[in-house]
């Protein structure tokens, strides 16, 4: 009797551990499964993302009668370096490379600091009218950037400020969406660390930039790695501000090679150039980009 028992006793025991690998497996290949369509699907946007790159990159060796060529190919049947050499011959790369480092640089270093100013006064003190300064601003991010170009710059001109530095920094040294972006995390700081600091005698330019601005450099990297990028692609104001090849910026000068002379487009000339302007953003993202992540996550998330 206990060993007739016992014997359905192991079978039922049996068949759970067989039923339990089966749902184990079941798993182990859902999951894999899974894990392969992220991978084949993070490959996939991956190589839709650097096509671009990859095309400009093959188009800027590629001779200029072969872009002109229908149906275009992807790869030209000769590579040249004849497009970079005509690119240095026809604008000064050199100059407004320059032209657009400080231009881009000091734009952001002072935007900036204005906007974390701003945002700190906004966010961590409390005065009559704060609500309302606070809509005043977010109302001018309403107006269209085109309505203002002609008032900006007939009132830079009566400065003489065309074709100068100064002309195209000035209208850039605030920027409403960094100051918004900056107050929203500084409100997520605890005021117990200015009141610590207030007691101890520190005055509100002192709590903002030993307290505040150490503690928010997340969100400082973000404004700054976006203003920068922004005006260093800028097209539009250095252009109109610009009518000198020595003081154009890069993009202004790019803008300028089409149809240099020319009915026809020098796009292996062009992409040249475009690679070019890009290169020291590719290099300044790729050491930076975890912090630059980082900074966007913690920024959401506050």
């Amino acid at each position: 009797m206990s060993h007739a028992a016992q014997a359905p006793s192991l079978s039922q025991v049996s068949s759970e551990r067989h039923r339990s690998d089966q749902l184990k497996k079941r798993a182990h290949t859902r999951s894999l499964i899974a894990r392969t369509l992220t991978y084949v699907l993070l490959i996939a946007m991956t190589i839709v993302i650097i096509f671009p790159l990859l095309i400009v990159l093959i188009t800027s060796f590629t001779p200029n009668k072969l872009t002109q060529t229908w149906p275009p190919k992807i790869i030209p049947s000769s590579f040249t370096f004849d497009n970079y050499t005509s690119l240095f011959q026809r604008m000064p790369i050199g100059r407004q490379m320059v032209n657009t480092v400080i231009f881009a640089g000091t734009v952001t270093i002072f935007s900036v600091f204005f906007d974390a100013m701003a945002a700190y006064g906004l966010s961590r003190i409390d005065f009559k009218g704060r609500g309302f300064l606070l809509g005043l601003l977010i109302a001018t991010m309403m107006i269209p950037a085109m309505a203002l170009l002609i008032p900006v710059y007939k009132l830079l001109a009566s400065m003489n400020l065309v074709n100068s530095y100064w002309g195209i920094i000035i209208p850039r040294l605030a920027d409403v969406g960094g100051i918004f972006l900056l107050r929203q995390f500084f409100i997520s700081l605890p005021k117990d660390l200015d009141n610590a600091a207030r007691i101890d005698g520190a005055g509100e330019f002192r709590i903002f930039l030993q307290i505040v601005l150490p503690n928010a450099k997340s969100a400082v990297l973000v404004v700054a790695m976006f203003n920068f990028m922004g005006n260093w692609n800028d097209l539009l104001w250095p252009l109109i501000m610009t009518s000198k090849p020595e003081t154009r910026t890069i993009t202004a000068g790019l803008a300028m090679l089409t149809g240099h002379g020319s009915s026809v487009t020098p796009y292996g000339v062009v992409m040249a150039g475009a690679l070019i302007s890009a290169l020291p953003l590719l290099i300044i993202f790729f050491f930076i980009q975890k912090s630059f992540v980082q900074g966007i996550a913690m920024t959401g998330i506050k």
